[in-house]
């Protein structure tokens, strides 16, 4: 199992900065001889390649990290500096803590899991993942998803955009028949629009000082785009605002949301100011049927939040046990699978050998007959080979793949053919 490592960055090791700039941390994996499969998982917050290495290579770790320095033009001693390593079972457990969001920047966040799920997937595209990253892979979305399942980790919102809409829907009810507002367009402001789309609000708008930047960002999700300078005329439209830009000074004022009331008439309006320093003029509180909500109000959520997700944190952990040692007997299984293959081959040839010399000695055989024979030599085969199959795969699961498969080669002739 020391075939299989991964390297990567985080949010807990390097500065975006690092980050962006290994954003493509598979690059030179594919034209590095050693390494058999891999995958890349990519996103906001980590890097992190994950490589399968060909058999007998000695300091896999050394031979990937000066692969990916030379990849990215860095300095080998520097990258070592913010770059993390797994090896082996350590791989998997990383990997089923990640999909199951104990690893994230806010404890529990259930973003994760499809980007683990998407970053295989592409790897499978690309031909570059193999059977031992898709059972990596499959065994840390399984773990994520039981952790959803079986565990509060994901119970309660926890990103600043998921409980700005749970402030909203005190207030307003039910927002799926609600226009959703959202004033910027960079990161905070597009997980609020996914998080409009996820909770089924199909009228949204974007509110940028680039009205261009607004269409790019609202386009994808079917929303209506404003530059600053329609500011007012958003705010009419609204029901719920959520604001996150980066300005040094409020981009909404008192005065504007005034204006915007007096045309409402009594419908209220829900304003979510996630921007520190502030995006919102506080006088803007004030103003009938107005509710303005800012990161403090969030904040006391999000403690409680997170205490309740804590508690859930040894649960989790135990999945991710059970699923390191379901995929450590798997893994082990797989040891044995060219060997089982080998032995299928080589029954398959003397099945149809036999079968081809048996029709001869029969002569006129009609061809329904025929087919009757080679479906009764391999149901034969079949159930012949069941039992071996099933034994090899069990003892290789309890750690015993060498021994067996070198006894299996040597009761079958396994070698002896293959040296043939």
């Amino acid at each position: 199992m020391d075939r299989l490592i991964c390297l990567g960055v985080s949010h807990r090791t390097a500065p975006v900065e690092l980050r962006e700039r290994f954003g493509t941390l598979g690059l030179g994996a594919d034209r590095c001889p050693e390494v058999d499969e891999y995958a890349v998982l990519a996103t906001c917050y980590r890097v992190e390649l994950y490589a399968y290495l060909v058999e007998g290579v000695v300091e896999g770790r050394e031979v990937l990290v000066d692969t990916l320095a030379e990849a990215h033009g860095a300095d080998r001693s520097a990258l070592l500096d913010h770059l993390y390593v797994h090896a082996g079972e350590d791989v998997a457990r990383h990997l089923a803590r990640v999909a199951s969001g104990l690893d994230s920047l806010v404890l529990g966040e259930a973003e994760i899991l499809g980007q683990v799920r998407d970053a295989f997937d592409e790897a499978r595209r690309d031909s570059a993942a193999g059977p031992v990253l898709e059972l990596l892979f499959r065994s840390a979305v399984t773990s994520g998803r039981r952790a959803r399942a079986e565990t509060a980790i994901g119970a309660n919102p926890a990103s600043a955009s998921s409980m700005a809409l749970s402030l909203a829907e005190g207030v307003l009810g039910d927002l799926r028949e609600r226009h959703g507002l959202v004033v910027g367009a960079g990161r905070i402001g597009l997980q609020t629009l996914k998080a409009l789309s996820s909770r089924g609000i199909r009228q949204t708008a974007v509110v940028n000082r680039t009205p261009e930047r607004a269409r790019d960002v609202a386009e994808p999700f079917g929303g209506a785009a404003y530059g600053l300078d329609e500011l007012e005329d958003a705010l009419e439209w609204a029901d719920l605002v959520v604001t996150a830009t980066s300005s040094e000074s409020p981009v909404i004022t008192a005065r504007q949301v005034e204006a915007a009331a007096r045309l409402r008439g009594e419908r209220p309006l829900v304003v979510v100011d996630l921007a520190v320093p502030a995006d919102v003029d506080r006088g803007a509180a004030d103003v009938p049927c107005v509710s303005l909500f800012d990161v403090d109000d969030l904040r006391a959520g999000l403690d409680e939040t997170m205490s309740s997700r804590l508690r859930e944190v040894p649960k989790v952990e135990a999945i991710v046990e059970e699923v390191v040692e379901t995929f450590g007997r798997r893994y082990r299984e797989l040891e044995v699978e060219p060997l089982l293959a080998a032995l299928r081959r080589r029954a398959e040839r003397i099945r149809e050998a036999e079968v081809e010399r048996t029709l001869r000695l029969l002569g006129d055989v009609d061809d329904e007959t025929a087919e009757h024979v080679r479906r009764l030599s391999r149901a034969l085969v079949k159930k012949l080979l069941h039992e071996p199959t099933a034994r090899l795969r069990e003892r290789a699961g309890a750690g015993d793949a060498e021994q067996v498969a070198a006894a299996a080669r040597d009761l079958f002739g396994l070698d002896a053919q293959r040296r043939r």
